[in-house]
């Protein structure tokens, strides 16, 4: 699935079958999944650039930290200690959700603001009852796609001290160009995405984690959490948290060292910090460009790219 520029913010819905593209007919997706016709007619031309995030804004956007390993190092990183029940229990923030960037968007903030990137899996939704079972949450998930849930690491700690979760630190992210049936996806066992997820900035291999490795809470179980209190409608997101994979048993190394690398740079920040007592690696700057993707066995990029530079407010 792809969602193209067009009049309207939720864009047009082209659908891809065998190689072939061809435009929706019902418009966009967030009918197509509120109707389940994905029907096609008429041949679409599809060029990532044109693409909008396959959901241009969506009802709900419930974005996950499953990567325990993550959650860990960040805190480390701002001071603070992670509590057990964090191994057992998802921890999990409502962002927002009324405005998508375009996958080649670029990220306008403020330097100041600690501009981070975060690479993730996502997962489209169908309807889920208030109080779905695990397996009723893994039959709800229709679309897989990519993520950068873009963070303000210099605003949250102030912001969590509120003690009322994120607003100002967490601005509009970008999902990658396609959305991809589960059941076409060789990586995809029901709960897991396994396959490496690719990080540069600046043109250099930041991050090379797979994101079936060291997942504490699959999908279905994030889903399921979601849902304990509140139904939750089609066309619901939910991510992953930022991909992290441990070494060892510890925290990862550099790609650059041989390591799988880093989904985002606070995580490096953490480790450099550990090694030598302060990090050294900056947070964004205006210019930086960041790229994320996934490609199958055969080398094919399975949901295209998200390509995004950094400018200045």
């Amino acid at each position: 699935m792809a969602t193209l520029r067009c009049e309207g913010p939720d864009g047009r819905l082209a659908v891809e079958r065998d190689g072939s593209w061809a435009w929706g007919t019902v418009g966009s997706l967030q009918v197509a999944l509120d109707t389940g016709d994905f029907g096609t007619g008429g041949a679409a031309e599809v060029a990532e650039e044109k693409c909008l995030s396959p959901l241009p804004r969506a009802y709900q956007f419930l974005d996950g930290s499953a990567y325990v390993n993550h959650v860990e190092l960040v805190r480390q990183a701002r001071g603070a200690q992670m509590p057990e029940s964090f191994w057992h229990d998802p921890l999990m923030y409502q962002g927002g959700s009324d405005g998508f960037l375009a996958p080649t968007d670029p990220i306008i903030g403020d330097p100041d603001w600690g501009i981070d990137f975060e690479g993730e899996i996502a997962v489209i939704t169908g309807p889920v009852r208030m109080g779905a079972s695990r397996d009723e949450a893994a039959a709800a998930i229709r679309l897989v796609m990519l993520c950068n849930d873009v963070s303000l690491r210099n605003l949250i700690p102030g912001e969590l001290a509120k003690g009322f979760g994120f607003v100002q630190s967490k601005p509009a992210c970008a999902f990658s160009p396609f959305a991809v049936n589960p059941d076409t996806l060789t990586g995809w066992d029901g709960g897991r995405l396994h396959g490496v997820l690719c990080v540069d900035l600046n043109g250099q291999p930041f991050g090379r984690a797979d994101a079936g490795r060291d997942m504490t809470f699959d999908f279905p179980t994030l889903i399921a959490h979601a849902a304990k209190t509140r139904n939750l409608t089609a066309g619901t997101i939910v991510g992953s948290g930022t991909v992290s994979n441990k070494l060892d048993g510890g925290p990862g190394k550099p790609v650059a060292e041989g390591g799988a690398g880093y989904s985002c740079i606070a995580e490096q920040r953490m480790i450099e910090t550990i090694a030598t007592g302060a990090p050294k690696t900056p947070f964004l700057r205006p210019g930086d460009r960041v790229r994320i993707w996934m490609e199958d066995e055969a080398g094919r990029n399975i949901f295209g790219t998200i390509d995004q530079t950094v400018e200045a407010l």
